[in-house]
C-alpha cells in the first residue's frame, strides 16, 4: 500500500507502546529505529541510523519520547520524521522496532500489548500489533521513499527479523526476499 496526498508527506510520527514486564521480571525494552538511505543507493548501506541515543545530523529525524520499560499508559516512545525538510540527497527511510536482547532472547510474542502507529497529523497511515511477526526479535514497519517528483510516499512494510538491534539496523533496509 502506498499513500501520500498532494505534495507528499510532511511531518510523520511513529509511536510505540508495550506493557511493562510482569512483577519480578527484568524490564522489556523496545526501540524505534530509522535508517536513512541515499537517493542514488536506496537499498545500499544506511547513510545514518537514528535511535534512542541519536538524531539525524540535520535534526529532521529524532526521538521525541523514549521509554525503557513500557509503562502500560499507551504510546510511550515516539519518533518524529520531518520529510518536508529532509535534504534531496536522501531517497529512502526505513523505520523499524527492535527488542533489546540483553536479558535473554525475546520475541514480539513475549511482549504484552505491543503496538505501533504511524501518523501524519490526524491521519493514521499504519496501525499494527506485531502479531504477524510474533516470532521475530525485530521488525520493519514502514518504508518512506521519494517518487519521481521528489514527494515522499509511505508504504507499509511489516517484516520480521531475527537480529539484535545493531545487526537489525544494518540489514533492515535490505530488499524483500
Amino acid at each position: 500500500m502506498v499513500s501520500g496526498v498532494g505534495e507528499g508527506l510532511g511531518k510523520v510520527e511513529v509511536k510505540l507502546r508495550w506493557d511493562p514486564s510482569p512483577y519480578g521480571e527484568p524490564p522489556r525494552h523496545l526501540d524505534i529505529i530509522a535508517a536513512t538511505y541515499a537517493a542514488d543507493d536506496p537499498h545500499g548501506r544506511p547513510v545514518y541510523v537514528v535511535h534512542y541515543e541519536s538524531r539525524s545530523p540535520d535534526g529532521t529525524i529524532n526521538m521525541s519520547r523514549h521509554s525503557e520499560t513500557g509503562m502500560g499508559f499507551g504510546f510511550v516512545e515516539a519518533m518524529v520524521l520531518e520529510f518536508d525538510r529532509l535534504a534531496p540527497v536522501y531517497g529512502r527511510v526505513v523505520v523499524g522496532v527492535a527488542i533489546h536482547q540483553d536479558r535473554g532472547p525475546r520475541t514480539f510474542a513475549d511482549i504484552s500489548n505491543a503496538g505501533v502507529v504511524v501518523v501524519e497529523g490526524y491521519q493514521q497511515l499504519l496501525v499494527d500489533d506485531f502479531s504477524q511477526v510474533a516470532d521475530a526479535t525485530a521488525a520493519t514497519v514502514a518504508e518512506f521513499s521519494r517518487d519521481a517528483s521528489g514527494a515522499w510516499q509511505f508504504r507499509e512494510m511489516v517484516r520480521g527479523f531475527d537480529a539484535d538491534p545493531v545487526l537489525f539496523a544494518a540489514e533492515m533496509g535490505s530488499p524483500c526476499q
